[in-house]
């Protein structure tokens, strides 16, 4: 057989040969063609590249027939396995969006299977080609504050154009932290293995965090506190009133948590009037941008913890805050009011057909 190879093919076949990063098959299958270009006879190149003499011709013809493309892979078998019917792949796709299996929530790839009298592996399959997950649920929840728009407006307008001459702080309190000591030491890190921790534990009590989220800086004013009452975020509105610049105003976004409203905090504030709070609606928890300093907290410092008393944590979540406010990051804000508006619309269209 005879192959005259154009110099494009060749420069890019002789490519492949010293290539590392290109499989070794097609590596032997650019070595067959170049051979053979260069005039050696069959029984040279097989004695030379240990192939027989149907895969040498397969890949010379590949070769004449696809050029360089041909070469790339070998060409797909048809499947031993028939294709399922379409009445049975839409049998499952109604059972998924539409049923439930009996004395359960959601559908299994085995419940399915057993249901529809199909391979479980024919279930995931038409699952993933229609990027179904009966086994992933979101939680959410839409507002229905009727001040809801004009809420939202007032707090995203802080965070996409802070006023002038003033501090913005996202405020709120995390409740509850529980001081968790494990009831064995576990095991560290390996190579190969995961470290280890006991399921079980021992509580030493709990305190809460009430933090301050400078907006625009990064930085947190935390202070940890036994309860979470009226008495203790007026102490904390203290401390923000004591470690802030007092030829500032502040304008602090809280929650519509009671103890934000409460008559004596309202009193103090009255006569702080620098002191500005917004809250935002309500069920609209993640309007407030402290809720990501506190995801990460407990991701960071609290989860995985060990503790072996309420001073321990407190201790811990201390060095937390100044380590973050060493080098602070802030948390950028990208919505418009328009975009949420919208979704949030969509979400209620949505409810209103379902019920």
């Amino acid at each position: 057989m005879k192959i005259t190879l154009i110099e494009e093919d060749r420069t890019e076949l002789e490519r492949w040969v010293k290539s590392r990063s290109v499989g070794a098959k097609q590596r032997l299958r650019a070595r067959m063609v170049l051979m053979t270009a260069e005039g050696l006879s069959t029984t040279v190149i097989m004695a030379t590249l240990g192939v027989s003499n149907p895969t040498l011709n397969k890949w010379r013809n590949r070769y004449l027939e696809s050029g360089v493309e041909g070469l790339k892979k070998g060409k797909t078998r048809p499947s031993r396995i028939p294709p399922l019917p379409t009445d049975k792949v839409q049998e499952v796709l109604a059972l998924t969006l539409t049923g439930k299996p009996a004395a359960a929530t959601q559908w299994s790839c085995r419940t399915m299977a057993e249901q529809v009298g199909i391979s479980r592996m024919a279930v995931h399959g038409i699952w993933r080609e229609h990027k179904l997950k009966p086994h992933q649920v979101k939680g959410f929840k839409v507002s229905n504050d009727p001040l809801f728009a004009e809420k939202l407006r007032d707090v995203v307008g802080l965070y996409l154009d802070p006023p002038e001459k003033a501090i913005v702080f996202s405020v709120d309190e995390k409740s509850q932290i529980q001081a968790l000591d494990r009831s064995q030491p576990g095991l560290p890190m390996k190579p190969g293995k995961c470290g280890t921790m006991t399921h079980d534990y021992k509580r030493h009590g709990t305190t809460t965090l009430f933090a301050a989220l400078d907006v625009q800086t990064g930085t947190v004013i935390g202070q940890c506190q036994p309860r979470h009452r009226h008495d203790e975020f007026l102490k904390f509105l203290k401390t923000i009133d004591r470690r802030t610049d007092k030829t500032l105003a502040l304008h602090l976004i809280v929650d519509n948590y009671a103890t934000h409203k409460h008559a004596e905090v309202k009193d103090w504030l009255a006569q702080h009037p620098r002191f500005h709070l917004h809250f935002t609606p309500t069920s609209a928890s993640w309007l407030n941008l402290v809720e990501r300093f506190f995801r990460d907290i407990t991701e960071e410092r609290i989860r995985r913890g060990v503790f072996h008393s309420v001073d321990d944590l407190k201790t811990a979540i201390q060095e937390y805050l100044d380590h973050r406010n060493s080098n602070p990051k802030p948390y950028h804000w990208t919505a418009k009011p328009e975009t949420i508006l919208a979704k949030v619309d969509k979400a209620k269209d949505m409810l209103r057909t379902l019920h």
